[in-house]
């Protein structure tokens, strides 16, 4: 039952309920989020974690006047529930439905598209500024979590933050700090005190009238200063923020639904920059995630009353796990091979290396940029370090990728999450590393056609004196058999796997099976089509692909990735260098525009990129 939840419509129905209701309010919510995600899918225990923290911030502030921004975004499910979009919350991430991410389009309620970490602060700054130049008097708080802490970004908007001092709140939602029972009684006490309305003014004027002093006063505020810091300091992790420059309230219970609202009705009143430590647990209140919030801080749908997730739909190992293996076979036998992720252990398959090969693995939080320098240190020392990252988070460290090609370093970029990802949507598809990696000169890009191909092409990365990437996409392979050994192939070699004589179909990666399929259609309604699996987007392998130009004069580019420079943009400037303008070409790809949510073999179907879809598109080209 959702008794008290069918009757929210908007934030506004909070602010006249009672703490029990509010507190009935918070179970349903949990409730409704945990039916949902077993149907759907989704990023859970964030969201679990934060109930009280939402109920609160909603309470007490008026959106869409008042601003509140979610780091990442992926904690922000009671938020949407809480803010007239309860009916359509069962379609959360669904094709057409609702977004699992914050989304200006969706609802005037959500001030800021997210989905990657550590932007809120610097946003919210943005939007506080911009309130300030335009004379307005709302409140902006930005909402991040422990883990977006570990970003640079984040510490570049406290800085600036502080150094502004406008009126701004960030809440720092803690879900990994525990402390004892006396402490955090204390720190609730000093929390609540320090908050006071009567305090924090006495506290503003009694410093502007010592700051009038000659002498005297300000040596008087400085012992003041001293004496309120080495309190504090006993009791609360103030003085990283207080040094830059903001006041620092907490830890707090962030799952006290009366201290939470007490605490910030108090802030609401400040007039400078704020940060609240909240503690939570993720996962709250669905034992399954509080056992295992690793699991279910992005999960597919799952078995509510055991927590076990539902079969994989296909018998075949993942890319993912295929990568690890390999990448743990090759450092076995090469003690140079160092392996680097950005807070993805699991997600990147690496969590065998890290057990295998403690002193030769590196987690260095979200960080990406970090990362990629770090890798490039490494290889100027001898060493063969492998950056496992998702496509889309990759793109947040372009300019150090940029001087890692400059300098010509053996860095090996493992991007998984290449293509569509699915039920994430536009901030998580890899759909833009084809295109931005092979404008960097030194950069070797590959993509396999199978999970066969990808373990061959490690081995490759690992032997290259020079940047190298191997794109692949999420999910299981093709269940190809596996080689026992692994063999580096030549670089810049693409593989001919049919001939024909009325055109060539060039793939990459993903593509490629779709293609055959398609070729072997083709064939059967009298259209005869080479199928070349490129292997390689750069560099490519020129006399193989010009000679097929010449001999069939048209050519079908296929690729899982933007057509704005991409693979297919590659092939025309090639035919362009070599005077074969007259040969006809015709690229499949996404379109440019963000790619909605949904299921990878939708989104396929969608942008004709599945066997049916390759066959209907060179039909077409071919007047059929």
């Amino acid at each position: 039952m959702t008794e008290i939840l069918s009757s929210v419509n908007s934030p506004d129905d909070l602010k006249t309920l009672s703490l029990d209701d509010l507190a009935t309010l918070a179970g349903e919510l949990r409730e409704t989020m945990i039916k949902v995600c077993a149907a759907n899918g989704g990023h859970l225990a964030p969201s679990l974690g934060v109930v009280e923290l939402t109920i609160a911030l909603h309470r007490v502030f008026s959106t869409p006047s008042d601003k509140i921004l979610w780091d990442v975004g992926h904690q922000a499910y009671a938020h949407k529930l809480l803010t007239g979009r309860r009916d359509n919350f069962p379609t959360l991430r669904k094709l057409g439905g609702m977004s699992g991410f914050p989304k200006r389009t969706e609802s005037s309620h959500d001030a800021f598209d997210a989905g990657h970490s550590s932007t809120s602060i610097s946003a919210a700054l943005g939007f506080a500024a911009a309130r300030d130049l335009k004379q307005a008097n709302n409140k902006v708080i930005a909402v991040i979590g422990d883990g977006s802490m570990t970003g640079g970004l984040a510490y570049e908007g406290l800085n600036h933050a502080g150094h502004l001092n406008k009126d701004l709140i960030v809440i720092l939602n803690d879900n990994e700090m525990s402390i004892a029972e006396n402490v955090g009684a204390l720190s609730n006490f000093m929390s609540r005190t320090m908050t006071n309305d009567f305090v924090h003014r006495i506290k503003k004027d009694v410093q502007g009238f010592l700051e009038g002093l000659d002498g005297v006063g300000q040596s008087v505020l400085h012992v003041a200063r001293k004496a309120e810091e080495s309190l504090k300091g006993l009791f609360t992790p103030n003085m990283l923020f207080q040094a830059f420059g903001f006041e620092y309230i907490g830890p707090i219970d962030g799952h006290n639904l009366e201290r939470l609202i007490s605490t910030l009705e108090n802030v609401k009143r400040f007039d400078n920059a704020v940060l609240i430590h909240v503690l939570t647990k993720k996962g709250k209140g669905y034992l399954p995630a509080e056992e295992n919030p690793s699991l279910f801080h992005g999960i597919g749908p799952f078995d509510r009353e055991t927590g076990r997730t539902c079969g994989s739909k296909g018998g075949a190992a993942s890319y993912t796990a295929l990568f690890g293996e390999a990448l743990q076979l090759i450092a076995g036998e090469d003690e140079k091979v160092i392996a680097i992720t950005a807070a993805m252990p699991e997600g990147t398959g690496l969590s065998g290396f890290a057990r295998e090969f403690p002193e030769r693995f590196f987690d260095v939080g979200i960080s990406e940029q970090h990362a990629v320098t770090f890798a490039a240190g490494l290889a100027a020392e001898g060493f063969r370090p492998v950056f496992a990252i998702y496509s889309t988070f990759l793109q947040r460290a372009y300019d150090e990728v940029f001087d890692v090609c400059l300098q010509n370093l053996p860095v090996t970029f493992a991007i998984d999450r290449a293509g569509v990802v699915g039920n994430d949507g536009p901030t998580h598809h890899g759909l833009f590393d084809l295109s931005f990696l092979r404008t960097f000169p030194n950069m070797v890009v590959m993509a396999p056609k199978d999970e066969n191909e990808l373990r061959h092409m490690l081995a490759t990365a690992i032997r290259h004196d020079g940047p190298i990437s191997v794109r692949y996409p999420r999910g299981s392979g093709l269940g190809v058999p596996l080689d026992q050994s692994l063999t580096p192939l030549e670089i810049g070699r693409a593989e001919i796997l049919r001939e024909g004589e009325q055109g060539t179909i060039i793939a990459v990666g993903t593509m490629v099976n779709p293609s055959l399929l398609a070729a072997e259609r083709l064939a059967a309604e009298g259209l005869s089509f080479s199928v070349i699996n490129a292997r390689y987007v750069k560099p490519l392998d020129r006399e193989c692909i010009l000679d097929l130009a010449r001999r069939t004069g048209v050519i079908i580019t296929v690729e899982e990735n933007v057509l704005e420079g991409g693979f297919g943009t590659a092939i025309l400037e090639l035919l362009e260098e070599e005077g074969l303008e007259e040969v006809r070409v015709r690229r499949l790809g996404f379109p440019d525009h963000y790619i909605e949510q949904g299921e990878q073999a939708e989104l396929r179907a969608m942008y004709f990129l599945n066997t049916d879809g390759i066959v209907l598109k060179i039909k077409e080209f071919m007047g059929r």
